[in-house]
């Protein structure tokens, strides 16, 4: 069983888990204004868990001060009216600073970024993790899981060690190994999240996940809360029926092995006059030829 101290930090990731952008402004800087503009307005579409620092938000094309920026702006914007799940990565002593710098500001979670690191052992998995949770032991922690050679026995026992390891961001885009995985480390014992957003959503629900992350819910919250409410009431086919909707939009992004995730949502916030297409690289903004039709996307959820 959980402890009762984690109960609406586990709540917050059983639902829409917001991955929010980063915009920039003309000199190349973070756009702080627009940030705020952008989370109201996410906020004010009923999104209650929101992720500076996560991938769509370019976390690995930010420089230190920016992301502790993007964190200061979210828990001041959100207040009261969201859960802030954090996300930290890096070397270690980066990653627990980050962690730390989240609880000092208020945040209730954090997610930990898969080790970029070309020598990952599955026992120096759980060490870097359980390092992280150990310095911040107040925090719910969130692991980011895109290694499908880590075995679910290391999650499970990583969470003997840290009972505030309280949820899983699994990102493999394999829906059976999922289902296996989860029940190795722990079917009950965490919140599943599907880390890889609305596609997978629906058949990682029908595994045992009970909240998604969205690069999409920038753009239409109501659309991400139109696939929870149908995932939850188990209803299929209506969870289905949205998944065409954004069909088109999930394979733009996913195209060139992703190199256009987060091009593709900040075309689709510029198209709606809501911030800069501006992305830094090794991203890169989409061409002419290539922006009506995410445009014309955009529009067509917005009525």
């Amino acid at each position: 069983m959980s402890s009762p101290t984690f109960e609406t930090q586990r709540a917050a990731l059983a639902d829409v888990v917001a991955i929010t952008v980063t915009p920039f402004a003309q000199d190349g800087s973070v756009a702080q204004d627009t940030h705020r503009a952008l989370l109201r307005r996410l906020l004010d579409g009923g999104i209650r868990t929101l992720t500076p620092n996560g991938n769509t938000g370019e976390f690995y094309a930010l420089t230190p001060e920016e992301r502790r920026l993007v964190t200061e702006l979210t828990v001041d914007e959100a207040g009261d009216r969201a859960v802030i799940l954090v996300g930290v990565g890096h070397d270690l002593p980066t990653a627990v600073a980050s962690a730390r710098h989240a609880r000092e500001l208020g945040a209730r979670m954090v997610m930990v970024h898969q080790p970029v690191h070309p020598y990952v052992s599955a026992a120096g998995w759980v060490d870097y993790h359980r390092a992280i949770a150990e310095a911040v032991p107040e925090l719910g922690v969130v692991p980011y899981l895109r290694d499908d050679r880590l075995p679910g026995a290391r999650l499970a026992e990583l969470a003997g060690h840290c009972p505030n390891v309280i949820g899983v961001k699994y990102a493999v885009p394999d829906a059976a190994r999922f289902a296996a995985f989860a029940r190795d480390a722990g079917l009950d014992r965490f919140v599943w999240v599907a880390g890889l957003a609305e596609p997978y959503a629906p058949s990682y629900f029908s595994a045992g996940a009970t909240g998604f992350t969205s690069g999409l819910v920038n753009v239409a919250p109501a659309v991400s809360l139109s696939m929870i409410e149908a995932l939850r009431s188990g209803d299929h086919p209506a969870a289905m029926k949205v998944w065409e909707r954004i069909r088109r939009f999930e394979e733009l992004r996913a195209a060139h092995g992703s190199a256009n995730n987060v091009t593709v949502v900040k075309e689709a916030l510029a198209a709606l006059g809501l911030c800069r297409r501006d992305v830094r690289p090794p991203s890169r903004p989409l061409p002419e030829d290539e922006r009506a039709e995410v445009a014309a996307i955009a529009a067509g959820w917005s009525v």
